[in-house]
């Protein structure tokens, strides 16, 4: 039994399938491993933790991201991520492993298209048109679509065993699967070939009725689009003429290599209700695709070191303080008033199942904050600045373990709907990863497979 599993099954939750990282990016069939899900789930971070741990096992990685910010290059010891992989230093390993890493510039990408396939001239003149420029910079799926085709060409340059992708943040994550076929439907559809007619048509007869059909067409589109535009438009379409069936061919292709058996998909989510309901959409998606999903990495997952102190119990306590009397939870009577009255005997609610169990957290805390008469009495002042604090630090237990419990109900409501996805659960972090360091422990969490109870 792995580590991961033993968590699970200590926590009592090995009824959801565990999601096994390190034997998937240790598998040499896995070639491309996709970190999906909404926007600020963590998926830069968790596709760049999994690429270090991936090198330092051996592999040889590349991580595209799609993340512009400066803080993950520099927890990477890089100044500036841009198109082209950089190799990380200070990976740590004997195996021969390494890793580079590189930042989506879907205009940079976009131009390197036409300039490997257009003639000089032509693609001069189309990396000038406005339309294009336009396109490349910002058009919808523009990005998603870019990603497709970076991620065809660092696949066909097999000098990587692994390539790890941090999908576009997007206000849908199933943008990531539908923006490429729309672009290229665009590119290839019918709107485009009908901009290209004029110049394929043979005889004047064609050409005469096709000219009066287009200028119909086109003095329309003038009226809405403004005329300067259509005229950019179609002089983009003459010069990208041979190009067009490209953009969609290449895009199938990528798709297919989604559904690849060595691709594999990481959903990422945070343990919040519209991460999960955007999950829950993408796992469904990806199934309906035929794509495979490795299973569910859950990030920024609260846990606490006193689980046995339920909210209520904290809660009771800290009023109990703050009227400056304790009350013996198992009896229900009522400890002298006054700074040297000791806590009666905690009596248990319930029998405990486990061996030896530990003290009432509760109890130790209260009692804490009441000294026995046999010690040197504190001054009033003193006794009453530790029973503030003592319920201050309950209050903030008893919000600790709301927050936990409410977290549970929201993976028990997506486990309930997918019973069969396998689930990595990330102990949320104090701060922002910052170096190699971080994403090493970021990793280490990622294959743990469960909180600790």
């Amino acid at each position: 039994m792995t580590e991961a599993q033993k968590a699970a099954a200590a926590n009592g939750l090995d009824a959801v399938p565990v999601l096994e990282l390190d034997p998937l990016i240790d598998d040499p069939a896995t070639r491309i491993i996709v970190c999906c899900g909404a926007g600020g789930v963590g998926k830069t971070t968790t596709a760049a933790a999994l690429g270090v741990r991936a090198a330092e096992r051996g592999r040889r990685v590349v991580v595209l991201t799609i993340d512009p910010a400066r803080r993950l290059a520099q927890s990477m010891g890089i100044d500036s991520l841009d198109n082209v992989p950089r190799k990380v230093e200070g990976i740590k390993g004997s195996d021969g492993g390494e890793l580079h890493a590189m930042m989506l510039d879907m205009k940079r990408t976009f131009d390197e298209i036409v300039e490997a396939h257009a003639d000089a001239d032509r693609a001069r003149a189309i990396l000038e048109n406005p339309f294009y420029q336009s396109l490349s910079a910002g058009f919808a799926g523009t990005q998603e679509y870019m990603a497709m085709e970076k991620l065809g060409q660092l696949r066909a340059r097999d000098e990587w065993d692994l390539i790890v992708v941090d999908t576009p943040p997007s206000r849908s994550a199933l943008d990531f699967l539908d923006a490429p076929k729309r672009l290229g439907s665009f590119l290839d559809g019918k709107f485009i070939k009908l901009l290209m007619a004029p110049a394929k048509v043979g005889g004047r007869a064609g050409m005469k009725f096709l000219n009066v059909g287009m200028s119909m067409m086109t003095g329309t589109l003038g009226k809405l689009l403004g005329g300067q535009f259509l005229k950019d438009v179609q002089t983009f379409v003459a010069a990208m003429d041979t190009m067009f069936g490209g953009f969609r061919t290449r895009a199938d292709a990528t798709y297919r290599l989604l559904q690849a058996p060595g691709t594999a998909f990481l959903v990422v989510a945070t343990p919040e209700r519209d991460a999960l309901r955007e999950a829950a959409y993408f796992v469904e998606r990806l199934a309906a695709e035929e794509m495979p999903l490795a299973g569910l990495v859950i990030n920024r997952v609260h846990a606490s070191g006193a689980a046995r102190l339920s909210a209520e119990r904290a809660r009771a306590a800290a009023e109990n303080l703050d009227e400056g009397r304790i009350v013996d939870q198992g009896g229900g009577k009522t400890a002298g008033r006054g700074p040297r009255a000791t806590a009666p005997e905690m009596s248990a609610p319930e029998p405990d199942p486990l061996p030896d169990p530990p003290a009432d957290p509760a109890a130790d805390l209260a009692t804490a904050a009441v000294p026995p008469a046999s010690e040197a009495a504190p001054t009033a002042e003193a006794d009453a600045d530790v029973q503030q604090l003592t319920a201050g630090l309950l209050r903030l237990h008893a919000e600790r373990m709301q927050v936990l419990a409410r977290e549970q109900r929201t993976r028990d409501r997506f486990t309930a709907l997918h019973p069969e996805v396998a689930v990595a659960e990330v102990a949320a972090l104090p701060g922002d990863v910052h170096d190699l360091a971080g994403l090493r422990a970021i990793g280490d969490r990622l294959t743990t497979g469960r909180m600790p109870s």
